[in-house]
């Protein structure tokens, strides 16, 4: 298989599963996400101590390569990549105000949101980096294999790559669940079924385009970092004199910034990638 036809393929199955009506129809997928996050993780990270230990050990340099321009622009593109990452937590403060007691609810749904991303995140990017230093890609499968040469089993890789490819498509499908959900209070009809031909047509249609749009750190970094900032100081109100209400406008107006610098980073990233592969090339 050709790259852009894996592309078009994963691009269709993910059209196919952006119908899902609902964060609670959500629920299975996201639970079959985290066991695959921790699986992919696991292999990957005990992938990358292995090779670390064994003679077929790749030589390393941890110094940074870029300078100028390009690292400036890449630790913009790099803040949005971790925003996006680490900002998950926003699924479970959207599911604990739906019954209450909803601080409880969200501080424990949080606290095993984050302790999940740091057990999975950290221990792939340590080893990752430990293991093949500034030569390590954003996959760190990538460097699993090194001139054609696999520096570990075949199946092993196949079963690592399933996994992650497995755990994205959850979640790329939760992070388009609350821009789905707002835009479809504009055009449904609450007195018909959500399987309804009056409510399953538009949503088919307006999902069909908003999940070939490319979203990345302009809508992420809104949704985690700006909006809930800018609904508590409406809807609570604090006194313009305590630190809540100005800790909420500075981190808005901050991720604001770095949510329009790292679009451009993330286009300019694009633009300079268009120069070096064209379409449809198989990478």
């Amino acid at each position: 298989m050709e790259l852009y036809q894996f592309v078009i393929s994963f691009g269709g199955l993910m059209l196919i599963l952006a119908q899902m009506p609902s964060f609670h129809s959500l629920r299975y997928i996201n639970l079959a996400c985290l066991i695959f996050n921790v699986a992919y993780s696991a292999c990957t990270t005990a992938g990358s101590i292995h090779i670390e230990d064994s003679r077929n050990a790749p030589p390393k340099d941890y110094r940074a390569t870029t300078t100028g321009v390009d690292r400036v622009f890449g630790i913009f593109n790099a803040i949005s990549i971790i925003s996006t990452t680490y900002g998950n937590g926003i699924v479970p403060e959207i599911q604990a105000t739906l019954a209450p007691p909803i601080k409880g609810k969200m501080f424990k749904g949080l606290l095993l949101c984050y302790a999940a991303a740091v057990l999975t995140f950290f221990s792939v990017a340590i080893s990752g980096y430990w293991a093949f230093g500034n030569k390590s890609q954003g996959n760190v499968l990538q460097n699993f294999i090194v001139n054609g040469q696999p520096l570990m089993p075949k199946w092993f890789l196949v079963m690592a790559n399933v996994l992650i490819l497995l755990h994205i498509i959850p979640s790329a499908l939760t992070y388009l669940q609350p821009t789905n959900v707002v835009l479809e209070r504009t055009f449904v009809d609450p007195n018909k079924g959500q399987f309804s031909f009056r409510n399953a047509m538009p949503r088919i249609i307006f999902r069909k385009i908003q999940g070939t749009i490319p979203t990345g750190a302009f809508a992420c970094i809104p949704l985690d970092f700006i909006l809930p900032m800018v609904f508590y100081n409406v809807t609570f109100k604090p006194s313009k004199k305590t630190i809540i209400f100005w800790g909420n406008t500075s981190i808005a107006v901050i991720s604001t910034m770095l949510s329009l610098i790292g679009a451009v980073a993330s286009v300019r990233k694009v633009v300079l990638d268009a120069k070096t592969y064209p379409l449809f090339s198989n990478v």
